[in-house]
Formats: structure tokens, sequence, C-alpha cells
């Protein structure tokens, strides 16, 4: 007697995507690594003096809170590289979850709740603030829809969101650009329009580059989206060909010459169809006279019974 066992069939793995493929990976890790390189060593050393932002003398907590936006706001981006690296979410799926868990909970919650308090009392202007309590909460609120809808299942809704989130936490990088240039062309009028005043050439440059840094970056998320995959864009470009082109059946074609052909015979005529004779209408079926009960017998008189 032989017994067999059914082993599972194996588990296909997906097609393996070259990095050359996805030519935008290592330019984003690189920028990641060289901001944060710039940016965070100064702030772990708990020094005030080593701040690139003023620290205001009547909110001491301001750079505590500043510390604790910029520490988990780098795990925020290193977290959010990970998640968007194809290879990652293809090949390691484990691993994938458990940075994305880290970037909910390590990286923007505690660095959006930290960013909404130094965003109210920046030191940078009323329009820098207002940017700031904007784009907090609905960083905050992107995060947590995609983390959401990751729960549910829902991984087409959960990329969409997730994205969004991606462009907030990387619109820090464009923010510095777009500082950096504001502030070298406004210095050139600050004795003429601003009369040498730095604090309004100061409001001025990270007002705008505040608002401009992370609007950019959501606009640009928000077109990519659109765009959809490439099968999409395939379908899409197939269909505007086609309305383009003429179609067939108003194609311009040359006129036939007519062709000389036998003549016309007279139609034959046809007999007129036979109507058959009316049939007459069928006789109602005699009805039967009603039937009338005998009547009873008459009662025998008294005394005519048998007698014993």
């Amino acid at each position: 007697m032989t017994t067999t066992t059914n082993t599972p069939a194996a588990v296909a793995k997906p097609p393996r995507i070259r990095w050359w493929k996805r030519p935008w990976v290592v330019p984003l890790f690189f920028i990641a690594t060289v901001f944060l390189a710039f940016s965070v060593p100064r702030y772990l050393t708990f020094d005030p003096a080593n701040s690139f932002i003023d620290i205001p003398d009547w909110f001491p907590p301001y750079y505590a809170l500043l510390v604790t936006h910029v520490v988990f706001a780098a795990v925020a981006m290193v977290t959010c590289c990970m998640q968007i690296w194809p290879w990652l979410r293809a090949r390691k799926p484990k691993w994938h979850r458990i940075s994305g868990r880290v970037y909910v909970f390590v990286g923007v919650l505690p660095a959006g709740l930290s960013a909404l308090v130094i965003g109210a009392i920046t030191p940078f202007g009323p329009v820098a603030a207002a940017s700031s309590l904007i784009m907090a909460p609905l960083w905050l609120v992107f995060t947590f829809t995609g983390y959401r809808m990751a729960r549910q299942r829902r991984f087409v809704e959960h990329r969409r969101w997730m994205i969004r989130s991606f462009a907030l936490t990387m619109s820090i990088v464009l923010n510095r650009f777009l500082g950096a240039a504001a502030t070298i062309t406004l210095l050139r009028y600050k004795d003429s329009d601003f009369h040498g005043d730095d604090k309004i050439v100061t409001y001025l440059a990270a007002g705008m580059t505040t608002w401009l840094g992370w609007t950019i970056c959501l606009l640009i998320a928000e077109w990519w989206l659109e765009r959809g995959t490439a099968a999409q864009r395939r379908a899409r470009k197939a269909k505007r060909a086609n309305q383009t082109q003429p179609p067939r059946h108003q194609a311009t074609r040359p006129a036939a010459e007519p062709q000389p052909g036998p003549a016309p015979t007279a139609p034959l005529t046809e007999a007129p169809p036979r109507v058959p004779p009316p049939q007459a209408a069928p006789l109602p079926p005699a009805a039967e006279p009603p039937r009338v009960p005998p009547p009873p017998a008459a009662p025998a008189p008294y005394g005519s019974g048998p007698t014993r």
C-alpha cells in the first residue's frame, strides 16, 4: 500500500526589476542622506548655539521640541525612503510592514505633533506659522489614513495616501533649497526696498518658501497619481490616436463609373391570393330538459298495514 502526500505548489516570485529601471531610487537615497548628514548632527549636541533657528527666550521648551522634531523627522525620512523602495516591497514584505509602522508611530506622529507647537510660535513670522499649522495636520492625516487603509487591506488607497505623506515628508528638502535661493535674491534689495531691515527679509523669504515647499511637492504627487500606471498611459495614448484618425467608412473613394447592363424587364404580375370561403359558425349544443323529481308516495291509511 502506497501513500501519496500533496506538496504545496511553489509560490511564484514577482519578476525582478533591475535597479536602472527605477532611476529615482538612488538619487532619492543620496539626497536624503546628504540632507540628514548636514542637518541632524548639530542638533544632537543639544546646544542651542548650534541651532539654525533663533530660539525665543520667552518659551524655554522650544529648543527641546525643535530637537524632538528634527530627530523623529529624520526617522520618518529614512523609513519613508524604505517604504517606496520597490525591491523591499516585492522581496521583503515583512520588512516593508515593519518599516511602515516605524514610519507612522516613531517618525510622523512625534514629528508632526512637535511641528504643531514649534510652527505656531516660529520666529519666521505669521505667514510661515500659518503654513506650518496647515501642513502639520495634513501630514498626520495623510499618514494615518494610509495606515488605516493598509489595515483594512485596501492597498490601492493605501498607496495613494502614502504617496501624499511621502511628498510632505520630503518637502523639507525643497524648502531648504528654495529658502537659500529666496534669501540670496532678497538680500540684494535689502537696503533699497527693505530699508536695511533683516527681519522683513527673513519674514518674506520664510513665508514664501514654507508655502511653496510643501504645496509644490503635493501638486507633483497628485500629478503622479493622476498619471496612472504604464498600462493606463498606453491605453490613453492609443485612445487619443484612434480619435485623431478618421473612421474607415468616412474615407473618400473615387466614384465608380456605371457599367452597362441588361435592359430592364417588366415586373411579372402575380395572381391575387386565394381567400378561403367563410365557414359556418357551429351551432350551440341543445340544452337538456330539466329533470323533475318523482312525486312522493302517498301514506298508507291507518289500519291497512299487515296484521299478525
